[in-house]
């Protein structure tokens, strides 16, 4: 398991130690480990296609570049997109550290209005990653987020799941609010919720493919790594690579997508082809 929180290997680096191949240790890789392995491969998968080393990766929401910046680091340019100055402040910050700076260029905007900061059909990945719970109209979110994309190109989608949080109120022993998340519309379990909406992979899969998509792939993500305490991952010895490798075995079985904190979908333009 690779993770985004560590450097990856360039196209142009050495072969020397490679992300995948370096166990993730860090509690933030419990949390992103599934997505980033996911999206590396579908960058590996376009720059093969297109015969070009650098992509254009749009980031909407991408926020202080948690994502962003290892993209840049495998030599893609990318874009992000975020409401908010302080992210982007971050953002600039963190690409400068991480010597990338030319290659992250950060833009204030949100989906609703995403064409006046971005450009119409100018990118072979975008990212949608946390956007879709805070927008006011999420179809029209995975719309413009699909219209940014290039002829072939891939969406990379990631949002709140119910399940996850169903399960995660009754195990706090907070049984009304679980049952309140599971029949609310939006799956909150009550005002003090912070989260506006949550999804199922049906709803998300359903927002992809009426946008024009195929479904190129679905993941849950953060199964258990909620749910273990961290006491246990953190002094256990190997803990921490064990779980991170039990994600990822669960990540693709349907039956594990009704009970993760969140879910990612890979959503590819029907000219995509798989290589």
């Amino acid at each position: 398991m690779s993770d985004p929180m560590r450097p990856p290997v360039s196209p142009h680096s050495p072969p020397t130690a490679s992300p995948r191949s370096e166990p993730a240790r860090s509690r933030a890789a419990l949390r992103t480990a599934v997505v980033w392995d996911v999206l590396q491969d579908a960058l590996d998968r376009r720059v093969k296609a297109t015969g070009r080393q650098a992509l254009d990766v749009l980031d909407t929401g991408g926020g202080s570049g948690n994502f962003a910046v290892p993209v840049a680091r495998l030599g893609h340019r990318v874009t992000v997109v975020d409401p908010s100055p302080n992210a982007l402040f971050a953002l600039e910050r963190r690409a400068a550290e991480a010597d990338v700076a030319d290659r992250v260029r950060g833009v204030q905007g949100d989906a609703h209005g995403l064409f006046d900061v971005a450009e119409r059909g100018g990118y072979d990945v975008v990212l949608c990653h946390g956007v879709l719970e805070y927008v006011d109209d999420p179809a029209e979110g995975v719309r413009n987020a699909v219209a940014a994309l290039r002829p072939e190109g891939v969406l990379s989608l990631l949002a709140a799941g119910l399940g996850g949080a169903v399960l995660a109120r009754a195990l706090a022993g907070h049984f009304a609010e679980a049952r309140q998340a599971l029949g609310d519309p939006n799956g909150r379990w009550g005002s003090g919720d912070p989260v506006p909406r949550r999804f199922t992979a049906e709803q998300l899969t359903g927002l992809v493919e009426a946008a024009g998509l195929r479904i190129g792939a679905v993941h849950g993500v953060r199964v258990f790594a909620d749910l273990v305490p961290g006491v246990l991952v953190d002094t256990e010895p190997g803990a921490m690579d064990a779980l991170l490798k039990l994600e990822a075995a669960a990540a693709e079985l349907p039956a594990f997508h009704s009970v993760a904190t969140q879910l990612h979908v890979l959503g590819e333009t029907r000219g995509t082809r798989e290589t």
